[in-house]
């Protein structure tokens, strides 16, 4: 019987605005590098796997300034490469800093609020747990999900990043839970998926941008509201 659910952050129940197409468009512009909207999705989704990899095994919070550059160079290659255009690691640094100089805002997805309303009204346990660097009770304040979810957990409160085990163990102490009785819904397959099933969770992968239509191995939607359903016939 599933008596808690748990949700990622980032790609699940929010997401950039503007969209990160906008965002990387304007910002190549500035090097005359063109792109589409496919192919930044494409590029995301490789460049989002490369982050779930690298949390795994030397967490980017915790690496010094050039690490991070360097680790932020890598990841813009890999987004402008899914898109076909090659860069030097170099350019991709000028890139991403210009990305991260624009203005944008991380905002809710519509589907979230009525999602988690009919999970509430269930008797769920509703919890997010996010590698965000972020304090956790002033994140959900800020996304308007405080009144919406039971409890936040975050890697810089824990002190470990998905996939890692104690995140999720904390996200299951504060739920009262046993890993059978718990759900997490996440984008990422690495982060979210694998880290989820390594302590005994069951995930959900929640493939909005459709870049994991082959997986199999485990539930998978396209959209937040189709979660309500899955778990009745969990």
């Amino acid at each position: 019987m599933i008596k808690a659910v748990f949700f990622d952050l980032y790609g699940t129940l929010a997401g950039f605005s503007p969209s990160r197409y906008e965002i990387q468009s304007a910002a190549c512009a500035e090097f005359d590098i063109e792109v589409t909207p496919t192919g930044i999705l494409k590029g995301y989704a490789i460049a989002d796997a490369y982050m779930g990899d690298q949390n795994a095994t030397s967490p980017v919070r915790l690496r010094d300034e050039a690490g991070r550059d360097a680790f932020f160079a890598e990841y813009e290659r890999r987004v402008l490469q899914g898109a076909g255009v090659e860069v030097t690691t170099e350019r991709a640094l000028e890139v991403w800093r210009r990305v991260r100089s624009s203005r944008y805002e991380l905002t809710r997805f519509d589907d979230v609020l009525p999602t988690l309303e009919v999970l509430r009204a269930r008797g769920l346990t509703l919890g997010m747990i996010s590698n965000i660097n972020r304090d956790s009770a002033e994140m959900t304040e800020e996304m308007g999900l405080s009144d919406h979810l039971d409890f936040a957990v975050t890697s810089v409160e824990v002190g470990a990043e998905k996939p890692h085990p104690p995140i999720f163990l904390a996200a299951l102490k504060k739920a009262g839970a046993d890993p059978s009785e718990a759900v997490h819904v996440g984008d990422q397959l690495s982060s979210d998926v694998e880290g989820a099933r390594g302590v005994g969770i069951s995930p959900v992968l929640l493939d909005r941008d459709g870049n994991h239509k082959d997986i199999t191995d485990c539930p998978r939607i396209e959209t937040l509201p189709e979660l309500p359903a899955l778990l009745e016939g969990w």
